[in-house]
């Protein structure tokens, strides 16, 4: 999937109505190339490592919440069940445009 545009949207209609192409767009670069790398690329729900990284440096950091650890874990949470839990492994690109629609936020990315 790495840095196509295209595959994050069609992946993301999964999960929502209303895919914003340049939300997807502004995701992807801030990604960069972490996309390329297939383990980076993707968010593991099992891994509690993993989950704060989410908390810490997108829903704190680059979406600026400040809501206590608990609330957020519980917002990455119900991401992770939107999801699915067949599937431990999440497009970050997906998971994180998720969460940024969960706090109406794309269109500031």
């Amino acid at each position: 999937m790495a840095r196509d545009i295209t595959s994050h949207i069609e992946n993301l209609t999964r999960f929502t109505d209303n895919v914003d192409e340049g939300a997807v767009g502004a995701i992807v670069k801030h990604l960069g190339i972490t996309l390329d790398n297939k383990d980076a690329s993707l968010v593991s729900c099992s891994q509690a490592s993993e989950l704060e990284r989410v908390r810490e440096s997108w829903l704190k950091r680059k979406l600026g919440r400040s809501e206590d650890d608990a609330t957020l874990d519980a917002a990455i949470q119900d991401v992770c069940e939107k999801m699915g839990r067949s599937d431990p492994n999440k497009c970050r690109v997906g998971f994180y445009y998720l969460l940024a629609e969960n706090y109406g936020v794309l269109g500031d990315l």
